[in-house]
């Protein structure tokens, strides 16, 4: 059965394969500062303020995330507190696949000041970035 919405979409999700193991993807996600290499246009810097939360700078703006990373599901989170008093940010997960290499997937949301295309497009640069720097 097929369920038609007619919403709008709020959050964007690709995946990506690749022959890195899921432990290399899942260690390179928790180290916070190098979400800049990977994801420019979410930040500028990530410094770690404690355990479980950064202070992210993006074009001179500064906010925090929360980052929950939980290796036995390969489960690495970075939420903040958006308009409106909502949650939200970027769910990635790391799977691995059957016959070797991961399975990376990202969930995000779909900015105020953006379009679904646009967010799809960086997602995918992004994966694409985070698999070539875990083979390095």
């Amino acid at each position: 059965m097929h369920i038609q919405t007619t919403m709008a979409p709020q959050t964007v999700t690709h995946a990506a394969e690749t022959e890195t193991e899921p432990r290399k993807l899942f260690e390179l996600l928790t180290r916070v500062e190098e979400i800049p290499r990977w994801a420019p246009v979410f930040a500028d810097t990530v410094e770690r303020i404690s355990d479980g939360r950064c202070r992210v700078t993006k074009d001179g703006q500064s906010f925090e995330i929360e980052v929950s990373a939980h290796s036995s599901a390969g489960t690495v989170d970075y939420v903040r507190e958006m308009a409106q008093g909502r949650r939200g940010g970027a769910y990635i997960r790391v799977t691995p696949r059957p016959l070797g290499g991961s399975s990376i997937s990202m969930t995000v949301p779909i900015g105020a000041n953006t379009t679904e295309a646009d967010v799809r497009k960086v997602l995918v640069a992004e994966l694409a970035e985070l698999i070539r720097l875990a083979r390095s």
